[in-house]
This record gives C-alpha cells, sequence and structure tokens, in this order.
C-alpha cells in the first residue's frame, strides 16, 4: 500500500472538513433568508465564479435584467447578494463593524500580502489602528502637504519640457505612476524615492510587474475554492508567489524607512520633532513607542505603512491616468477645464482654492472617481442574521415583493461600487459616458444618488466606520496634479479618441490601451500656447 503524501492528507483533511460543513447546511438550512433573483447555476462547485473575469461589467448587466438587489451563484452551493440600492447599501456600510466583516479568505490574502494592518483588522483592533493613523489625514496635516503636490507636479512638468519638441508620445500611465510614487513617498513618509528622476526603486519594480494575467487555472482554481478552505491561500500557487514578493518587496522597503525615521528623529532637536509628529510615519513611530490606547507593536506598523504605499501609489497613479484618458477623449472638456485654470495664471490655487473654488476640476476629479473606481466592490460575511431595508422593493422568484431582505448569519454581501456608479437608473441615461458637467448642479432626476451616504453622494470612498482614511489626501493630490499638467500640457492619442482601452488585471486594474503589451498608454503630448 502507497503511503499517503503530505498532499494527499490535505486533501483528505479538506474534504472531510467541507462534507462536514455541506451535510450541516443540508440538514439545518436557514430557511428564513430571503431568496431573491439572479443568474442560474451551471456548476454546484463553483457557481458561476469561473465566469467573472470582468464582475463589475457583469453585475451592471445582471442589476439592468434582475434590479438593484440580486444574487449570484458561488462555490459549493452557497450564494453572495449583491447590492446596488442606496437604501441597503447605506445600512450595509453603517454595519461594517459590528455584522459585516471581511471573509476569512480575504483576511488571509490581506495579511499575505500586507500583514495585520488596518485593512485587515476588524473590530476593536481596526477601531485602534485607524484612531492611531486619523490625524496624519486632518483637513491641516492635508493642507500642510499640497506644496509636496505641487513640487512632484513641477518636477513632472520641467522632465516633459526637456525631453517634448513642440510634441511627443509619451506613456503617461509610467509618469502617473511615478508622480504618485513620489508623493506617497516625500508626503506620507518623508522619504524621495525619486522615481521621477529616472532612479530604480524596488517597490517600483514590484508593482510594475505585479499582474495576475497568465497566472493559471490552479491559481483561480484555488482562488475559487479558497472562500470555504481559507488554507488554501498558503498554497505556492503563481498569484501567491506574485503576492510573496510584493510583501518581501515592501516589508524590506517599511524597515528601511523606519530605521532611518527613528535616526532622523534622534538628531532633531524637541521643537522640530513636535513639528513633524503628524506625518504618517511619525504617528506610526508615536504609537509603536507608547503603551497607550494607540499603541501599535512593530509587525503591525510595518503593516500599515505596507496598506498607506499601496493605497497611496496604486489608486492615486490609476485615477490619474483615467482623468488624462477621458479628457484625451473629450478635448471639448480639457479646453473648457483649461480656461477654468488659467485664471491663476503662473500661480497655483491655494489647498481652500483647491477643495471648493473650482468647479469644474472637481466635477471632472468626482466623475472619474465614479466612471472608473479603484476599487470595483467590496465583499463582507454577516457574522449575526440581519435585516437590509431596500428603497426600491423587489420581486422574489416566488412573485412576493418586498421593501427588506433577511440576511442570514454566514451570508455573503457585496457592494458592487462600479455598478452603483453606472447605474442609468442612479445617475440618468447617461451613467456610463464622462460628463462632468453633471455635479455642477446634480439635477432633480438624480435624487435618488442623492440617497447615496458617501463623499458627494459617491461610495467609490466607501462610507461608515471603514470609509477611505486617505480621502482628503488623494482629492488634493489629484486636483494639484491636474492643475499643473492640463495649464502646461495638451493630451490626445495619437490614433484619436476612439482608442480602446482595457484593463490590465492587479492589486488594482490598471487602464492599458489595446494591443499594448504592459499597462502603457501612450499618448501625444504637447506644449500650450
Amino acid at each position: 500500500m502507497t503511503p499517503l503524501g503530505l498532499s494527499d492528507i490535505l486533501l483528505l483533511a479538506a474534504g472531510f472538513w467541507l462534507a462536514r460543513k455541506v451535510a450541516r447546511r443540508i440538514l439545518h438550512p436557514n430557511t428564513r433568508e430571503t431568496k431573491l433573483k439572479g443568474p442560474p447555476r451551471d456548476s454546484w462547485l463553483f457557481g458561476l465564479s469561473r465566469k467573472l473575469a470582468d464582475a463589475g461589467l457583469q453585475y451592471e448587466q445582471w442589476a439592468a435584467e434582475y434590479g438593484p438587489v440580486f444574487q449570484v451563484p458561488v462555490g459549493f452551493g452557497r450564494r453572495k447578494i449583491i447590492l446596488c440600492d442606496p437604501k441597503a447599501v447605506n445600512h450595509f456600510s453603517s454595519m461594517e463593524r459590528t455584522i459585516y466583516v471581511k471573509t476569512k479568505m480575504h483576511r488571509t490574502m490581506l495579511s499575505h500580502l500586507f500583514g495585520r494592518g488596518i485593512q485587515w483588522a476588524e473590530g476593536e483592533t481596526h477601531k485602534r489602528q485607524r484612531k492611531a493613523l486619523t490625524p496624519a489625514f486632518s483637513n491641516s496635516a492635508v493642507r500642510s502637504l499640497t506644496s509636496v503636490f505641487y513640487d512632484s507636479a513641477y518636477k513632472l512638468r520641467g522632465y516633459w519640457d526637456a525631453s517634448i519638441d513642440r510634441c511627443a508620445i509619451l506613456d503617461v500611465e509610467n509618469w502617473m505612476n511615478r508622480i504618485a510614487l513620489d508623493s506617497i513617498g516625500i508626503g506620507g513618509f518623508s522619504h524621495d524615492f525619486r522615481s521621477l528622476d529616472g532612479e530604480y526603486s524596488t517597490v517600483a519594480e514590484a508593482f510594475d510587474a505585479l499582474s495576475f494575467e497568465g497566472t493559471g487555472t490552479f491559481s483561480s482554481l484555488v482562488l475559487i475554492l479558497g472562500t470555504q478552505l481559507p488554507f488554501l491561500a498558503h498554497l505556492p500557487t503563481a498569484r501567491n508567489r506574485i503576492l510573496g514578493n510584493l510583501r518581501r518587496t515592501m516589508n524590506a522597503i517599511a524597515n528601511d524607512l523606519l530605521e532611518k525615521t527613528k535616526k532622523s528623529h534622534e538628531k532633531r532637536t524637541p521643537v522640530s520633532n513636535e513639528n513633524s509628529d503628524k506625518s504618517i510615519i511619525s504617528l506610526l513611530l508615536k504609537a509603536q513607542e507608547e503603551d497607550g490606547e494607540h499603541h501599535m507593536n512593530g509587525t503591525e506598523v510595518v503593516a500599515q505603512m505596507n496598506v498607506l504605499l499601496v493605497a497611496g501609489y496604486e489608486t492615486t497613479a490609476v485615477s490619474l491616468t483615467w482623468a488624462l484618458i477621458e479628457l484625451a477623449r473629450n478635448p471639448e472638456k480639457q479646453e473648457k477645464l483649461r480656461q477654468e485654470l488659467r485664471q491663476f495664471g503662473t500661480t497655483d490655487p491655494t489647498w481652500d482654492q483647491l477643495v471648493s473654488g473650482l468647479p469644474y476640476l472637481d466635477a471632472v476629479v468626482l466623475e472619474i472617481l465614479r466612471l472608473h473606481p479603484p476599487l470595483e466592490g467590496t465583499t463582507r460575511e454577516a457574522i449575526i442574521d440581519d435585516v437590509i431595508p431596500l428603497g426600491e422593493p423587489v420581486t422574489t422568484p416566488s412573485g412576493d415583493v418586498v421593501s427588506n431582505i433577511i440576511v442570514a448569519k454566514g451570508s455573503v454581501v457585496s457592494v458592487s461600487i462600479r455598478c452603483m456608479n453606472r447605474s442609468n437608473p442612479l445617475w440618468g441615461m447617461n451613467a456610463k459616458e464622462f460628463q462632468p458637467e453633471r455635479w455642477l448642479t446634480l439635477p432633480d432626476d438624480y435624487i435618488r444618488a442623492k440617497q447615496i451616504q458617501g463623499h458627494r453622494h459617491l461610495i467609490s470612498f466607501q462610507n461608515g466606520p471603514r470609509t477611505c482614511l486617505g480621502k482628503s489626501f488623494a482629492l488634493a493630490e489629484l486636483k494639484a496634479v491636474l492643475s499643473v499638467l492640463i495649464r502646461s500640457f495638451t493630451f490626445e492619442f495619437p490614433n484619436g479618441p476612439e482608442t480602446k482601452i482595457e484593463t490590465h488585471p492587479g492589486i488594482i486594474n490598471r487602464p492599458k490601451v489595446v494591443g499594448q503589451a504592459a499597462a502603457n498608454v501612450p499618448m501625444k503630448v504637447g506644449r500650450v500656447d
């Protein structure tokens, strides 16, 4: 008889564990939960998971067919509830600390990638970590960082001025990656990565190499099965190796920055230390040193740096790239924005003007975040039974019309941010078009969109206790960089405004021109006369 190998033992253990769980569900079904309409299942084991390569687009189509609240078959005979109803999403967001938490698989992956930081944390741990970081993202803290964003933007302008002879083809995505990395480095961690100067950066290389294309069937299989078997996240799949390499790179960078900052603080006077206390890295060091309610151990501090580095780099770079794409597609809107910015001449808008004094710049940024949210959705698991109220009644498969849905403990619930942001019932028949003008008045036909409890009626930054901590930081950076670039340069596609764009998979999907080998967006960049 052949002895069992480790993989065989793991497989048997997984099968036994899963059989017990499935038997429990069959013998003790929760009949109280509300059944919802949705697409039919084509596999008990996988549900429709293998068909969700572009989940955001698919959810848009299903919402149009089944309504703003529907269910999708997922692995092991389970279902996922999808919310695109403002009232339902408001309730869900408000309960993210008490009822709806990240799934075990999601937390395992976050722990492997970033460590046990604010993205991974739940409950009181999340509350403690968030409270320690909040001062770094206050209005006064972000106001003081505005000069950092302008400095990076002008450095970029200088390089472009030197490299273009009236007009040149530049990969704007590559440059937006560089400006975002340098800005979060200086603004968040008091460190200049010098990416705009062309210096080699291990973090930039790690992110640029990060792609889930071609990770193979086994990686996808583990990802799907991992929703019920979280320990599968430990398997050495191609996807996990990519994430592991990124984690090691980020840990090395975080530890290096922490060591440099500690040495720098030791050389400073008490007054200079006090003046730097609101930087992200200073707050993290303070939390590590103190014994009070905000204390974080060394592992938590490194995890926060990993999360904030990714959030400050990836999301901002992607949003800036999408902004240039949409403005290149719509030259009349690009010129309208330029005209608004020309009032400043050679001076720059102040932080207060960036916040509330430039209505069309504000509208362009909001429209980018609506049409192309960096995070397309968020998924949680109910830890107790719940009743979710609906703003619009739905009809169940049995024909009942209900104004709320019963969610059983253990149910998986997702908010499709992209689906909500592009919903015709919420944003009008031009919901899938780039129309910044909608934000200048938010007319009455957007009355349902106005029910969304989020920044300016957008769910892109999420809402409730897990709303994006760096929201003000991101908005100020987007506006400052665009104000410099649009005043200085014109942007167009070499093959015209109809150039097709697709997404390149990664931690956050990046835009790329169809036909490009990687996440590249070449544009004609010319000087403004």
